[in-house]
């Protein structure tokens, strides 16, 4: 509804190839720029893949003053520039998990870590992009401060697929968690490589191609005992989430059951809600107007597939450990006979970690 009469919901779409390896920015922002004067968009959603490109299109949006959700790319710098320069950005929201937050999952799984089995010596590998190195970076410091030794941090380009060198040195300085985070494709190779090697450490991070329900058949078993984040739930079903158990359902009865396991651990719920919230922010403003509209986007509270959804002064979606309160994201673990268990945060969790047998 818009103003009192029901207008038809219309979508478009267009590839800005940006998870591709060696893409450059100024191709992804052309993209975007000829989706916007060729469709003329009321709203943009899901929005970039990754964070240099959701910085240096923000300029963009701007110029055009679309109300614009981002459901992938998590630098922190985003929120930053938003309430640094609010009259210029304030088009721009984030619902999906940024930097800061997943930092923060991963601190409260480290803690649960050093209770349960007293672990206290982490190698990070991480994908060399401005989201990943930032988590990496967040997550060394937090080591430091709860007495944890970091025996290694190493960061690989876009499109490496050879890990070897710091598997290596995780077993030569005995780390007992080993902390990967990457979201390209060849990054399950890391995982293959550490099984391969025989490497008695916990993976305990974000492995993209080890997120999806198929991943124990594609790696052959090989997954079992990581640890592994989605940022948002819904490709996964917490039961103490309602909508993220009918989302995952539903998504099958509607694609298919093999479009359903090969969800992607990042941003499948958030940009399912993206269209309610934009929808729902709207019907509120009652106008098409872009101001009003962010007005509208600012009051937000809905309950949607991630949990509770609000957002800050700062445009970024609230995350938490409590689905009521704030929208929600988990570490599953692999288990026989290839099912994922949530594991974090633990008032969702349907199962403690268990060391896999490779450790014990």
């Amino acid at each position: 509804m818009v103003g009192g009469k029901r207008r038809p919901l219309k979508a478009y779409s267009i590839d800005t190839r940006e998870h591709e390896p060696g893409i450059p920015v100024h191709d992804a922002l052309t993209a975007v720029e000829k989706l916007i004067l060729e469709k003329k968009p009321h709203a943009i959603v899901l929005g970039a893949f990754r964070s240099e490109i959701l910085m240096a299109s923000m300029d963009l949006i701007a110029k055009y003053k679309i109300p614009y959700i981002c459901s992938i790319a998590m630098t922190p710098a985003f929120q930053k520039k938003i309430v640094e320069n609010y009259d210029q950005y304030k088009y721009m929201f984030r619902n999906c998990l940024n930097a800061i937050y997943f930092v923060k999952y991963l601190q409260g799984a480290m803690g649960f870590l050093n209770k349960e089995f007293g672990f206290n010596k982490a190698y990070l590998i991480v994908q060399d992009t401005l989201w990943a190195q930032a988590t990496g970076k967040g997550l060394e410091k937090w080591y430091k401060g709860h007495g944890w030794e970091v025996t290694g941090f190493d960061a690989y380009p876009l499109g490496a697929s050879d890990f070897s060198p710091s598997l290596i040195k995780v077993r030569a300085k005995k780390a007992q968690v080993v902390v990967p985070i990457f979201d390209m494709p060849q990054s399950g190779i890391l995982l293959k490589q550490a099984r391969a090697m025989k490497v008695p450490a916990l993976l305990c991070g974000f492995i993209s191609p080890v997120a999806p329900g198929n991943a124990w058949d594609v790696f052959e078993g090989e997954v079992e005992g990581m640890v592994n984040f989605l940022f948002e739930i819904g490709p996964i079903p917490v039961k103490a989430v309602p909508k993220s158990v009918a989302f995952n359902k539903n998504f099958g009865k509607r694609w298919g059951e093999k479009a359903r396991v090969i969800l992607s651990g990042h941003g499948p719920g958030p940009s399912y809600d993206s269209v309610y919230i934009i929808a729902d922010a709207i019907k509120r403003a009652g106008t098409l107007e872009p101001d009003a509209i962010v007005s509208a986007l600012e009051k937000t509270d809905l309950t949607g597939v991630v949990g509770r959804i609000r957002f800050a002064k700062d445009h970024q979606v609230v995350y938490g450990f409590d689905p009521k309160e704030t929208a929600l994201g988990c570490a599953f673990q692999w288990r026989k006979p290839g099912v994922r268990i949530p594991v974090f945060p633990e008032v969702v969790a349907e199962s403690k970690i268990e060391l896999p047998p490779y450790m014990k």
